[in-house]
């Protein structure tokens, strides 16, 4: 800013120049520093309260673990390894295999897909395949099934016991049980000498799984109610002379001692009717057509 000259002189005039300052006291404030550190602090005290709950979430098996996950010596050892060495201790069917040849060893072979994951003609749903056998199994199930009952309906004899007899589809094939109740027994009481609709009732069965490739399996049932001297006899000896004296008649109308997986007998353990271990339905032959196996 210049000033006026005074008259009558010959002097240029003055030149005036302002200068301004501008305090910058606060303008740490107004910087970006603060907020870095702020958000690491944010970072942390997350990390923080997930590792709490974490601790508080989870059992001491599943937080070694996880601590296990995050260790690189034992990540590299789960990526060639199978079994329940995953996170939260389980990994999948397909990772690679590499089992250690020891005690501790985790996994099965049998329990992982092969590497190069191809089947054939005797695996899975081939034409031999298990898939495949099970299918043609449960066919013939039913076949044997419709045949026998329709084969009770037809003779008097059998009519009368139709009821006694029931058909269960399991894991390990069809169960055919032989249920006694208050009106028929299929053996005399305490003994394991066979009434004779049982008996005509077994043939029957025999007759229609002779034919067949598959084993049996036989298990014997009995009630609770004990006997007076168990050193004589007790339902566990009942139970499984039940069992073997099916078996002989099945041996006896043709089927070979190679049908037969097991014999065994389970007293009063697996009740028909488990509300009443006295229940006269306990007391039942098991007789069960096991799927073929490969």
């Amino acid at each position: 800013m210049a000033s006026r000259a005074k008259a009558g002189s010959n002097e240029p005039p003055k030149i005036i120049i302002v200068k301004k300052i501008v305090s910058d006291e606060h303008g740490g404030h107004h910087g970006g520093a603060w907020k870095v550190a702020y958000a690491d602090f944010v970072t942390a005290m997350m990390a923080f309260f997930l590792l709490l709950w974490i601790l508080g979430a989870t059992t001491e098996k599943q937080r070694k673990a996880l601590a296990d996950y995050f260790s690189p010596t034992l990540v590299e050892f789960k990526q060639n390894s199978a079994g329940s060495n995953g996170l939260l201790n389980g990994s999948s069917l397909v990772d690679a295999d590499n089992y250690p040849h020891k005690a501790a060893q985790t996994g099965s072979r049998q329990l992982t897909v092969p590497i190069g994951a191809r089947g054939g003609v005797d695996a899975g749903s081939g034409p031999q395949g298990s898939l495949k056998r099970i299918e043609e199994d449960r066919a013939a199930f039913n076949r044997l099934r419709q045949t026998l009952t329709a084969r009770m309906a037809g003779r008097a004899e059998l009519r009368q016991i139709a009821k006694n007899v029931s058909f269960t589809q399991t894991r390990e094939g069809l169960r055919i049980d032989l249920i006694d109740d208050a009106d028929f027994s299929m053996f005399a009481l305490g003994t394991t000498a066979l009434a004779p609709r049982a008996a005509t009732l077994i043939d029957q069965i025999t007759d229609l799984v002779q034919p067949m490739a598959n084993q049996l399996a036989i298990r014997g049932h009995t009630d609770s109610v004990p006997y007076g001297n168990p050193n004589a006899m007790n339902n566990w000896m009942l139970s499984s002379g039940r069992a073997e004296a099916t078996r002989r008649r099945l041996h006896a109308g043709g089927l070979g001692d190679g049908r037969f997986e097991r014999i065994e007998g389970v007293a009063d353990r697996e009740p028909y009717v488990p509300q009443d271990s006295a229940d006269p339905r306990n007391r039942r032959v098991s007789i069960t057509l096991l799927y073929r196996r490969g």
